[in-house]
C-alpha cells in the first residue's frame, strides 16, 4: 500500500519577484552566504545546477533534524514562469520517503512577491510523518532570504 500525499504552502515577501526568482536561481552558490544557519554548502554534481538534468548535492547546518544531505535533480525549469521542479535523488530524506518531489513558484504580488512551494510525496512506511518540518524548512528559508536580500538592497 502506498502512502503518499501532497503538501503546499505559500509564502508572500517584499522582495519584488525578478530578483526573489534570480536568487532561487543563484541558490548553489546564495543559500550558505544568504542562509548559513541552515545551509552548510550546495555543490553541483552534473550539469551547471541550474538546467534541467542539473543535480547537486545539498548540506545542511550542523542541527539539521533527520536530513543532513540530500541530492536533487532538477526535472523542469520556467524561466518565463518563474517555475523550478526537482526531485530528491540522494541522500537522507530517502529514507523517510520513497518519492520526494517538489515545485516552487515565484510570481509577483503587490510590489512584492509570492512564494509557493508544493511537494509530492510517497512515505517510506505508514509511521513516517507528512514531511511538515521540510516545508517549515522552505517557508523559513524564503523568509530569510527575503531578508538578506532587502539587508542588501538597502546597503
Amino acid at each position: 500500500m502506498a502512502f503518499s500525499g501532497k503538501l503546499d504552502v505559500e509564502v508572500e515577501v517584499k522582495t519584488g519577484a525578478e530578483e526573489f526568482w534570480q536568487s532561487i536561481r543563484e541558490s548553489t552558490t546564495l543559500f550558505p552566504k544568504a542562509v548559513p544557519h541552515q545551509y552548510k554548502s550546495i555543490h553541483v554534481l552534473e550539469g551547471d545546477g541550474k538546467s534541467v538534468g542539473s543535480v547537486r548535492v545539498v548540506h545542511f547546518a550542523e542541527g539539521s533534524p533527520l536530513v543532513k544531505t540530500t541530492e536533487e535533480k532538477i526535472e523542469a525549469v520556467d524561466e518565463e514562469k518563474k517555475t523550478v521542479a526537482y526531485s530528491v535523488v540522494g541522500g537522507d530524506i530517502l529514507k523517510y520517503y520513497k518519492n520526494f518531489k517538489a515545485t516552487l513558484v515565484v510570481s509577483s504580488k503587490d510590489g512584492g512577491s509570492k512564494v509557493k512551494w508544493d511537494c509530492q510525496f510517497e512515505k517510506a512506511s505508514e509511521e513516517v510523518p507528512s514531511p511538515n518540518l521540510i516545508r517549515d524548512f522552505a517557508v523559513q528559508t524564503f523568509q530569510d532570504l527575503d531578508a538578506y536580500l532587502l539587508a542588501a538592497a538597502a546597503n
